[in-house]
């Protein structure tokens, strides 16, 4: 039986025991197969030591969750850019696929409208998203606003996933990831670095994601040109 330390270092090892074998139990088994009784003897502990240190069994998923998550987000973060923007766009949508299919029961919970407010690990790895949007507008790339763009991507990648896990393994389209990436690069990505004949919003867009650089400018010049150019932008 593990012996639970009262010191800060022995409860901070603890509750990481507990957190990597409930992460465990539940990419082996799914969310049913996590339980506090379940957990203990998985950790070697008794019982009623997870509650001293997660709520309920909510509090233990949301903990694993953001674990598992965080964990994904930094090494997504400090994965190496190739110096094109849209290689690396696409590459960072093929990590998030694999993600999704690797860890389907974390996917589950991380979708669940019904979880309430959403992980600052999740929120970390839209910021990942929305950086590498930015380095495609600012070589012209983005025929849209950086947000709509970050938007339509996020919402076609877990759909993706989604669609992928409710459907048998052996009856999954392995184009079908592709294939949304593809549609949704149509419709916010220019062919070439954008010239005026692709209008003024293409414009706009890429100045946009260069404007916070302008550092001739002041910062309310700056907000207001970024204002301007986000309505230019459409």
């Amino acid at each position: 039986m593990v012996e639970v330390r009262t010191d800060s270092a022995g409860r901070h090892k603890t509750r990481a025991t507990i957190v990597e074998c409930a992460a465990r139990l539940l990419r082996e088994h799914g969310a049913g197969a996590v339980t506090t009784r379940a957990v203990a003897q998985a950790a070697g502990m008794q019982a009623p030591t997870i509650y001293r240190f997660f709520e309920d069994k909510d509090a233990l998923l949301d903990a694993v969750a953001e674990h598992v998550l965080a964990t994904y987000v930094a090494v997504k973060t400090l994965a190496e850019d190739d110096g094109d923007p849209v290689a690396d766009l696409r590459a960072g949508w093929d990590t998030h696929i694999g993600f999704g299919l690797a860890n389907a029961a974390l996917f589950g919970l991380l979708t669940d409208p019904a979880r309430g407010t959403r992980s600052p690990a999740a929120a970390a790895g839209l910021e990942v998203l929305r950086a590498r949007v930015r380095r495609v507008a600012a070589i012209g790339r983005l025929r849209v606003s950086e947000r709509r763009a970050v938007e339509l991507i996020h919402a076609a990648g877990t759909g993706a996933v989604l669609t992928l896990l409710a459907t048998p393994p052996e009856h999954r389209d392995p184009g079908l990831a592709d294939a949304m990436y593809e549609a949704v690069t149509r419709s916010i990505l220019t062919d070439a670095p954008a010239l005026p004949a692709d209008g003024p919003a293409a414009a706009a867009v890429a100045f946009r994601a260069l404007a916070p650089d302008l550092t001739t400018l002041t910062a309310a010049e700056r907000t207001l040109l970024s204002e301007w150019l986000d309505r230019a932008a459409g």
